[in-house]
């Protein structure tokens, strides 16, 4: 389940499930939103991977807490690779058969090198005034094109501490890279390889890529981690 194409608070998945609800929910749920920005009060639209000016959120505070952290970003900004556009997204997550958030670890301690240490805010609103149905298939989410004012804003210390509390409480699954490379080995190298041969306009994500997989990058052809504006 590699869901590379998404944007701050967005959801994308390959299994298909109910999208978002065509009319104005009313406050009669709460809907989250992930952000690493202070302050917030009001939500703007703003456009995604999926070419689209939305805010995305969910109807479940758990299933946002991946996109506190974007390891693409994160890992070239430890590795001080230099790049002022907009940021691919990294997400290896799907959903379970029953609705739950699934995180898998493509790489060796894929989780902690993510999200530990890393901190962040959780923006809930209770009233969505115009909320459409979005074409991007996974469970609970929510996606508004027009602002959305913020009711309340919940501090997170720690990403990585907070996922694994939601796991423990059985609201997400994550599978670790050890288990997940049993079965997924031959699926992820095709994948990683697909990934990194596509995307010439994202040096920062073919950058990753190279770092996290490099066993498997060394044999595309025709690639150079000097595109323009990898310096």
């Amino acid at each position: 389940m590699v869901n590379t194409k998404c944007a701050d608070g967005a959801f994308f998945c390959k299994d298909s499930c109910i999208g978002c609800l065509p009319y104005s929910l009313g406050g009669y749920m709460t809907f989250f939103h992930a952000s690493q920005i202070k302050g917030i009060q009001v939500l703007e639209p703003r456009i995604s991977n999926h070419n689209l000016p939305l805010i995305y959120f969910s109807g479940k505070r758990e299933n946002v807490l991946v996109y506190l952290s974007n390891a693409v970003e994160k890992t070239c900004k430890e590795k001080n690779f230099q790049y002022t556009g907009i940021w691919h997204k990294w997400g290896s997550y799907g959903f379970t058969q029953d609705g739950r958030l699934q995180y898998e670890e493509y790489y060796p301690n894929a989780l902690a090198d993510t999200y530990k240490g890393v901190s962040g805010y959780i923006y809930s609103c209770n009233h969505l005034e115009k909320c459409e149905k979005g074409n991007i298939g996974i469970p609970d989410v929510y996606v508004s094109s027009v602002p959305v004012k913020v009711d309340f804003c919940e501090y997170i210390e720690d990403a990585y501490t907070e996922l694994l509390l939601a796991e423990e409480k059985g609201l997400i699954k994550i599978v670790r890279y050890e288990k997940f490379i049993q079965k997924g080995e031959a699926w992820l190298r095709k994948v990683i390889r697909e990934e990194y041969e596509n995307n010439f306009d994202h040096p920062e994500y073919q950058f990753f890529l190279k770092c996290k997989f490099s066993e498997i990058t060394i044999h595309c052809e025709n690639i150079s981690i000097n595109s323009p504006g990898s310096h």
